[in-house]
């Protein structure tokens, strides 16, 4: 496809609301949609008159985006999964190509989600749309691919394609000291004076169940934690719990997993991911709140299932000594990581059981948590907003 050849759509997105794109946020995920947010709130309480579109989720339109494709539904992970929608992948990707070989937005800002991300990044540059491929349209990316995890040799081609990384842990810097790609840490969003984190300790309050924010990781993870809190009502007594939702599709899933079990419905309170929870101790999937948790000290444990087949696809391809982040920001467990089958129910109330009693493991996630804001809490004058900001002026 030339620059010349645009491809009908299938589903078009649609024109943005005014003229003169100044940036393009592509948000891919809820967690990104979130994070984006932030970033675009900031930004425009600097300067107004931005004219920011976004393909994103509903976090990034309540920041002042003009969000003109939901992003939502395609919030997917693993290979297999991903395999499995192939084609509609490819023509949302090429759609979102089209769509900015004609608008022509000044910059575009890509936020995580690299599998998608990158691979339009590569496909505008075979376009030479991009500054370094001789076009106009600056590429920014906000909170980078784990390098320092795996697909370490990811970070020449992200230096060959980007201009300029936004990264959110301050060791992200050094991993790419050896590229020439313009790196600089904007702080964790977290620790933002503007940030309130969405969950609270509270030694008398609920459990607190964060199955995950995709369908798939939720359909695998939730019906473990629900039936884990069951154990534990079974071995304690009364208690109640909270699971987090973070859209409408996301919560009538839940009520589906929840719909023949009327002692758990009635025990189980679901709320909205606006909510400010406080908790006593949490089961939680590795994603983003589980860092929320950790920075919150509540106590707690990770709970990890995927299909079988990308976990071990996955197994192969990452030697790493935790998933959750605080875990491996840490270099040692702030919460236990039960993965795959060692997530059962039994083990997971007992953990519940020792959050809820342990006064020396309620100590020792204070202290952990204290430890992880003091790794964090150096952020660079202005934060993601005077970045994108600055990058989205260069560029013009």
């Amino acid at each position: 496809m030339s620059s010349s050849e645009i491809v009908p759509a299938k589903f078009p997105i649609p024109a943005p609301a005014k003229n003169g794109v100044d940036v393009l946020v592509i948000a891919g995920e809820h967690s990104g949609d979130e994070q984006a947010a932030r970033m675009v709130a900031s930004a425009l309480a600097r300067k107004q008159n931005l004219n920011i579109v976004a393909l994103g989720g509903p976090n990034l339109e309540r920041a002042g985006a003009n969000v003109v494709f939901d992003m939502m539904p395609y919030a997917i992970v693993g290979f297999f999964e991903i395999l499995k929608h192939y084609n509609e992948f490819k023509q949302l990707r090429d759609e979102i190509i089209n769509w900015i070989l004609l608008h022509k937005p000044k910059a575009i800002c890509f936020v995580d989600y690299p599998g998608m991300n990158l691979r339009l990044a590569q496909i505008l540059a075979d376009q030479n749309a991009t500054r370094k491929s001789g076009g106009s349209i600056r590429l920014l990316f906000y909170i980078s691919p784990q390098v320092w995890v795996w697909k370490a040799k990811r970070r020449f081609k992200m230096a060959e394609l980007l201009d300029t990384l936004g990264v959110i842990f301050p060791f992200e810097v050094e991993s790419f000291e050896d590229t020439t790609l313009e790196t600089r840490f904007v702080g964790h969003p977290f620790l933002s004076e503007h940030y309130e984190l969405p969950t609270r300790y509270d030694p008398d309050g609920p459990v607190l169940l964060l199955p995950g924010s995709r369908e798939g990781a939720i359909s695998r993870i939730a019906p473990i934690m629900f039936e884990s809190f069951r154990r534990l009502l079974e071995q304690r007594g009364e208690f109640k719990a909270k699971c987090i939702y973070a859209s409408d599709t996301l919560k009538t899933l839940l009520e589906s997993i929840l719909a023949d079990d009327g002692y758990l419905r009635d025990s189980i309170e679901l709320v909205s991911n606006e909510t400010v929870v406080s908790a006593s101790c949490v089961l939680t999937s590795s994603g983003t709140m589980s860092l929320n948790c950790a920075l919150a000290h509540i106590p707690g444990a990770i709970v990890y299932r995927i299909h079988p087949i990308t976990y071990l696809f996955g197994k192969m391809m990452v030697k790493l000594p935790y998933i959750g982040i605080a875990n491996l920001l840490l270099k040692r467990p702030m919460y236990p990581e039960f993965i795959q089958g060692d997530a059962n129910p039994e083990a997971l109330a007992n953990e519940l059981i020792d959050c809820i009693e342990s006064h020396q493991r309620i100590a020792r996630t204070q202290a952990l948590s204290s430890e992880l804001r003091r790794i964090l809490d150096k952020p660079s004058a202005g934060g993601a907003g005077s970045w994108l900001i600055e990058n989205i002026e260069e560029g013009g």
